[in-house]
């Protein structure tokens, strides 16, 4: 993404991020920033205390997009990968809920983060393999 002209990706956080929050916040852009829907922060959100993201180190969100007619949810690690026990969390609701889910990993090169990201889906099998055709079709998945 870009916000206000700068390009935001792993390891080249938006120029407004303090680490602990935005410095300009009554005054962030429209998109992404007021359009961004964290799972941490939604009304009535699943997700449990441990989970807000700076202490769980994923971000969700909720309904990025369908597979026959079902939300699938994304999972974004804070940092390199999620963690196993917030990864298992997510996939034992994914489970419970009929959700498939998308998460994510940075992709580390010569020790530095990658814009891209390998995605990784959890869910039936069919979505499993409707997920890799995506990948092998180059599909932009949201």
């Amino acid at each position: 993404m870009v916000i206000g002209g700068v390009p935001v990706y792993p390891g080249h956080p938006c120029p407004h991020s303090t680490g602990k929050g935005c410095d300009d916040y009554p005054n962030r852009p429209t998109d992404p920033c007021l359009n961004f829907n964290c799972g941490w922060i939604i009304d009535g959100s699943p997700l449990p205390d441990w989970m807000k993201p700076n202490n769980g180190k994923v971000i969700v969100l909720f309904e990025k997009l369908t597979w026959n007619g079902r939300p699938v949810d994304l999972a974004v690690p804070v940092g390199r990968k999620i963690p196993p026990r917030a990864l298992k969390w997510l996939q034992d609701f994914a489970t419970r809920h009929m959700r498939p889910l998308l998460y994510t990993e940075q992709i580390v090169e010569s020790g530095k983060l990658q814009k891209e990201q390998q995605v990784m889906g959890y869910g039936p099998p069919a979505f499993q393999q409707d997920l890799a055709r995506w990948q092998q079709e180059g599909r932009k998945l949201w």
